[in-house]
């Protein structure tokens, strides 16, 4: 069986400039980086001003297991069945970052014969965003060192600087570091840390702003440090907003590329939805919505944390109301949430998947609350047997949900036409029913999502959590949406709970204000924003030959 990077390798892509031209994208308005991407002119939006917006399509899965669910596969499968239909369709998809590349994850381009390409490019450094978001952030990070180092005019405590540099890897010898040291000269010494490039606030910046003028205001409103008396510093103040804009003009550009059946996507912005919002730029999304029909996007890991955060966050900042939400599950990955050991998930079992379907049931019921309409896609297995394919159609229909067989893996586009036909006729737009009110205080907001989203019976803060709630009402960011970052295995904030449990606490173990982005992060259980690589991380398998062709990536 060929692999990924091998089916990716041998398809015959289009010109960019062509499949642009599909779109009726103006050449002065492309970008080319090489013959098979580009960068589209954000600022085109503004000629399309007026223009009926496209229907969008939100896919999301049941929470993630190592049995894998194939949402960005679906989502690439989905566009193209919609393309192969007539259907002008387009995708808006995230970028992968190289930490899950290298580690254990893998990339973000789809999987088989549902794929984005070039899959090495986009896999590896694209078009250079992430770098260029690394840089601002960094950028940032030095110039309040340099700031304190030069007289400390805004009388910033060094131990409570909130602003951490960050790169684009998986290296857990970079969560807690003391630098400034060897003396006044080489800075002020203080404890210090990463986070990986796609937990950064200027990655949540980047893909909620609206345009280069609300990316610099937002990027002016972060707050990086609290002086002696209390009192936040942001980066305006700082007088970084200028700079840091500057080396994000080029990446704010969305990127364009191709499914391997030549569906135009739009991939651009890469936040983790188990640290961050989870979702790719609302201007690639919102430009998307503009060029087609049909938008097919997607949100990070399971619709608890992804699709949660897609319509609480980037649907009430920029308007987007979508019309059908389609919820990734397979066999194998139900089978694993009723207990399935991991050598036993090919083997037939309608034991464990009954059991197991609680997730995807729970799943479903979360999805009716914002008011979407709600299609199932089995991403099907050649493991799957017809029994169990077909307990889970009879669960859908028992739920009053369409369900499809997805082998979009297999057939590409061909494989996905039962799902495009099923996400069509249900496809309504809809005003959405978000998890909590905008205005309500933040404790509220983590009660509803906790309880009404995961099914928690309580909600308990540390000690450090009730500091920052009362701090960040005393200045003045007490009203704002928040962000759960917790574990995307589980519905808890514990790994081990899974399949759809219910009566647990969950502990808010620290707050970390996004005041650019316009969210608190909301930090529970032990997650990280710098992860680390398994023992045996996919950089081992990659390798380049003296042709320069890529092996191993997938």
């Amino acid at each position: 069986m060929k692999s990924d990077i091998q089916i990716a390798q041998e398809a015959t892509p289009m010109l960019i400039t062509e499949v642009a031209s599909s779109l009726g994208i103006a050449p002065e308005e492309v970008i080319p980086y090489g013959r098979y991407k580009a960068k589209i002119d954000h600022r085109m939006i503004r000629r399309k001003a007026g223009e009926k917006d496209a229907q969008v399509i939100l896919v999301t899965a049941i929470s993630p297991t190592p049995a894998g669910e194939g949402k960005t596969t679906t989502s690439v499968g989905l566009a193209d069945a919609l393309h192969r239909m007539g259907k002008r369709s387009i995708l808006a998809l995230r970028e992968p970052s190289l930490g899950p590349v290298f580690g254990m994850k893998g990339g973000a381009a789809g999987g088989g014969y549902a794929q984005v390409i070039p899959m090495e490019d986009i896999n590896l450094h694209f078009t250079g965003d992430l770098h260029a978001i690394g840089a601002a952030n960094n950028l940032l990070a030095a110039m309040i060192d340099n700031h304190i180092h030069q007289g400390n005019v805004l009388g910033i405590d060094p131990r409570r600087i909130t602003w951490k540099r960050c790169m684009d890897m998986n290296d857990r010898q970079l969560r807690y570091i003391t630098d400034g040291l060897g003396g006044r000269i080489n800075g002020t010494p203080r404890e210090d840390g990463f986070d990986i490039t796609v937990a950064s606030e200027v990655m949540a910046v980047f893909c909620l702003a609206t345009d280069l003028a609300d990316l610099k205001e937002r990027l002016s409103r972060i707050v990086v440090a609290y002086t002696y008396a209390g009192a936040p510093v942001t980066a305006g103040e700082i007088g970084a907003a200028g700079a840091m804009t500057a080396l994000l003009k080029d990446a704010f550009d969305p990127n364009l590329v191709q499914t391997l059946e030549h569906t135009p996507a739009l991939v651009h912005g890469g936040p983790f939805a188990n640290i961050a919002h989870g979702c790719n730029s609302v201007i690639a999304t919102t430009l998307g919505m503009k060029l087609a029909d049909y938008v097919i996007t997607e949100a990070g890991f399971g619709a608890d944390l992804g699709a949660e955060k897609f319509y609480d966050l980037p649907c009430r900042f920029a308007g987007i109301e979508p019309s059908a939400v389609v919820i990734v599950a397979t066999v194998r990955a139900l089978k694993h949430h009723g207990g399935c050991p991991k050598t036993e998930l090919g083997t037939p079992n309608l034991e464990y998947l009954k059991k197991g379907s609680a997730n995807l049931v729970r799943h479903i019921e979360n999805m009716k609350r914002f008011g979407t309409p709600v299609c199932v896609a089995i991403n099907a297995f050649p493991t799957d047997s017809s029994e169990e394919q077909q307990y889970l159609r009879e669960l859908c229909e028992s739920l009053g949900v369409p369900c499809a067989l997805s082998e979009v893996f297999a057939k590409g586009g061909e494989g996905g036409l039962e799902l495009a036909e099923k996400v069509l006729n249900i496809m309504e737009q809809r005003p959405v029913q978000y998890a909590y009110e905008a205005d309500a205080p933040i404790a509220e907001k983590i009660d509803a999502v906790c309880k009404n989203i995961y099914h928690a019976k309580n909600v308990t803060f540390s000690a450090a959590a009730k500091k920052q709630l009362k701090e960040l009402d005393a200045n003045g960011f007490g009203h704002l949406p928040i962000c759960i970052a917790k574990t995307q295995y589980s519905f808890s904030d514990d790994a081990s709970l899974l399949a759809a449990p219910s009566d647990f606490t969950m502990t808010v173990r620290e707050l970390r204000l996004s005041a650019g982005a316009g969210f608190v992060v909301v930090v529970m259980g032990s997650i990280m924003t710098m992860p680390g690589l398994p023992k045996a991380p996919a950089a081992l398998n990659i390798d380049v030959d003296e042709n320069g062709v890529i092996s191993g990536l997938f």
